[in-house]
């Protein structure tokens, strides 16, 4: 390991917001040094943080959910991380939405590490960096680190993975994409929040998550971020069922499934730029597209 990578993890381990946000670009560009600070992140600290995962469709609150979520975790004396996953600027690549200038009320206290990354066009909510920048917060000092996903309802399942166990957050007035809801994300999320609980319709659409999480064997929430309501029981309840399910062996079993699709993840990250290379040296111009990708792949193999 470089001077540079051991004094760049030194800094990381005692707090530096810049040198954590340092080592999570790093490893988000795919710099050469990323895999020494890979390595360095196998450590018993990052066994140990709790991993929550916040999804649902937009419009659901999640920012303004999580923002609460570290107000009450900080009062009890937690440092905790967020990994904020935003929509790509189709220019730079870049996040555009910027959960840290939505959380701006965290924004002096340095045991709150808030990153906001980028999917660069990835449809399952995540990118590639997302398990690497969770584990360079737990290695921060990081107890508690909060995975907050983009918002994209259904397709939004990748979370599910990387999360030692996820809550969806629904809000009334969002209509068929709560329906929708029902087959998909539900059956696969540990928690079920109802967000805006002070906004007309909330009853009918507690009532019925209520209905769904009890024929699942889940717990349903009603919470109300903007006056803190049903937030501590949120809070608190989360951190008994990641207990309960560490103590069940699920934890463990959830990390090990996440490490490899991260690996397999990566595999097609860094495949990506070699298999567009291939495309635009086929200069396809019509055709069967799967044919023309079947081509690429033997070529590659080849």
């Amino acid at each position: 390991m470089t001077a540079e990578i051991q004094t760049l993890l030194a800094e990381v381990r005692a707090r530096s917001p810049r040198a954590i946000g340092r080592a999570i670009s790093i490893v988000e560009d795919g710099d050469p040094a990323a895999g020494e600070i890979l390595e360095a992140l196998e450590h018993p600290s990052v066994e140990e943080a709790i991993v929550l995962g916040v999804t649902g469709p937009g419009g659901a609150g999640k920012s303004t959910l999580t923002q609460a979520l570290i107000t009450h975790y900080r009062a009890a004396g937690r440092r905790v991380g967020v990994v904020a996953i935003d929509p790509s600027s189709s220019v730079s690549g870049g996040a555009l939405l910027g959960d840290r200038i939505r959380m701006m009320r965290h924004a002096v206290d340095e045991d709150v590490v808030i990153r906001s990354m980028a999917t660069r066009g990835r449809t399952g909510g995540l990118c590639a960096a997302a398990g690497a920048a969770v584990r360079v917060m737990a290695y921060s000092g990081c107890g508690i680190v909060v995975l907050e996903t983009v918002g994209v309802g259904q397709a939004d399942l990748q979370v599910v993975g990387l999360a030692d166990l996820t809550a969806l957050v629904v809000a009334p007035g969002l209509g068929d994409d709560v329906q929708a809801m029902k087959a998909g994300l539900i059956e696969l999320v540990d928690a079920i929040v109802v967000n805006k609980a002070d906004q007309p319709g909330a009853d009918a659409v507690a009532a019925l998550m209520q209905a769904l999480a009890e024929a699942s064997g889940r717990k349903a929430y009603c919470t109300s971020a903007v006056d803190g309501r049903g937030v501590p029981e949120l809070a608190d309840g989360l951190v008994a069922l990641y207990e309960a399910l560490r103590e069940g062996g699920r934890v463990a079993e959830r990390r090990r499934n996440a490490r490899y699709a991260e690996v397999i993840d990566w595999a097609l990250e860094l495949l990506r730029p070699e298999v567009v290379s291939w495309v635009e040296a086929l200069h396809p111009r019509g055709g069967d597209p799967r044919a023309l990708a079947r081509a690429v792949i033997a070529k590659m193999r080849s």
